[in-house]
């Protein structure tokens, strides 16, 4: 597609291809509804478009704008990509909230992002009801509220990071600038040849970073399709992929092995050009898309970089040691280096600790300091015993310290150990 037309500005896309299709809602019609039911709800770029101006003008008239957070908890919905966009014209921060945690759990990304309201899927009432806040509004009533009579800009600066996303634990929270979202969009584009006539289905939460930033974003910047399941479900990928001519299919070793596990395996793969697997990954699941001529390039990538490291797809087809856990060479915009236990930077084949910079990488942790100025503006909290291993790291003279250990090769490729 033509340059001009590459960015992160939705109102743009739906300016040069209005009628071209954003998303395929695949939910179930009906809740519970069996397996491999999908009801298919196309939204074209034109139509995102209205729905986040809608969204937009809806939380001005509440009172939302340059520099307020709006927290969303919701499974994967065509809402969310409309809230993003909305907040991004208002000059807001997006943070959505995972509806996987726990009552117990839920607390934690709220005590560091206080947001100015909550928007949540009337399904998750109970875990709504464990947030210690007391605005929020639901899907349905922010649809309903009045719109603000004002011009809402395509892209308002903001005095905070457009994105927020917490860790799998609630903590720690990393915030995205809009020009680090737009690089990171990039990378999907050069890394693994992401095109306008690419459609991708999601398999993982748009809560996370590999599911929004990876795919999502990334599909809708490059004006492609994304097929969007509120709850994945292996039979109805497996149908969509088939029926959609689905080209590209990333995920997690999980949801790849279940799709193919599926009786309507094969009839997916026929349209499967590649696929992307964060690693690891056992070599049974590569072998089942290997055998049907798709070739799966893994990928390592964290909160505070959605990807970091990824194999070629050519380099995936030739690849045979599964066993180590090879993931690539750095992606564009993302640097790479090992260092020992002192911090001593480690050259050529080596084995140490995995530290990552470059413009893809968060510009940093979330702090609830007081203040909008205070809060974003420190990232170095430590590590906390009750994160996640795979949640810790640290910001440290312009590199982020994973505290992941890794093996680079010879031929400068990295093995997680």
């Amino acid at each position: 597609m033509e340059a001009t037309a590459v960015t992160l500005s939705l109102a743009r896309r739906a300016d040069h291809v209005p009628d071209r299709t954003a998303v395929v809602d695949i939910s179930e019609a009906r809740l519970y509804a069996p397996a491999t039911t999908i009801n298919e709800d196309r939204v074209s770029y034109g139509e995102l478009s209205a729905i986040a101006t809608r969204t937009a003008e809806r939380l001005a008239a509440l009172g939302i704008g340059s520099g307020d957070t709006v927290c969303l908890v919701t499974r994967n919905r065509v809402a969310v990509l409309g809230l993003f966009f909305a907040c991004r014209r208002l000059g807001a921060t997006f943070a959505p909230i995972s509806h996987l945690l726990t009552p117990a759990s839920v607390e934690r990304p709220f005590d560091v992002v206080a947001p100015e309201i909550v928007v949540a899927e009337a399904a998750q009432r109970d875990l709504v009801r464990s947030i210690p806040f007391d605005r929020s509004v639901t899907l349905e009533e922010l649809s309903e509220t009045d719109r603000a009579g004002l011009a809402v800009d395509d892209r308002r600066p903001g005095e905070s990071p457009l994105l927020a996303l917490h860790g799998r634990s609630g903590r720690p929270v990393a915030g995205y600038e809009s020009e680090t979202l737009e690089r990171n969009c990039r990378t999907g584009i050069a890394t693994w040849g992401l095109a306008a006539n690419d459609v991708v289905p999601l398999t993982t939460p748009l809560s996370a970073p590999d599911g929004l930033v990876r795919v999502a974003l990334s599909v809708l910047y490059v004006g492609g399709t994304l097929l969007l399941d509120r709850a994945f479900d292996p039979g109805d990928a497996a149908r969509a992929i088939a029926a959609e001519g689905a080209t590209l299919l990333p995920g997690r070793a999980t949801a790849l092995r279940d799709i193919a596990a599926e009786p309507g395996f094969d009839a997916a793969a026929d349209s499967l050009e590649r696929a992307v697997c964060e690693a690891p990954v056992d070599g049974d699941v590569i072998e089942a898309y290997r055998d049907r001529d798709v070739p799966v390039a893994r990928v390592s990538g964290r909160l505070e970089c959605p990807t970091a490291l990824s194999e070629g797809f050519a380099d995936a087809a030739r690849a045979s040691d599964v066993d180590d856990s090879p993931v690539g060479r750095p992606v564009p915009d993302c640097r790479a280096r090992l260092v020992d236990d002192e911090g001593t930077v480690l050259e050529g084949a080596a084995v140490g600790r995995l530290q990552l910079s470059g413009p893809v990488v968060a510009d940093g942790y979330v702090n609830a300091a007081g203040t909008d100025d205070e809060r974003w503006a420190e990232p170095t909290p430590p590590p906390n015993a009750e994160d996640d291993v795979g949640d810790c790291g640290r910001f440290v003279d312009g590199w982020f310290d994973t505290g992941d250990r890794a093996r680079r090769d010879d031929a400068g490729g990295y093995h997680l150990r």
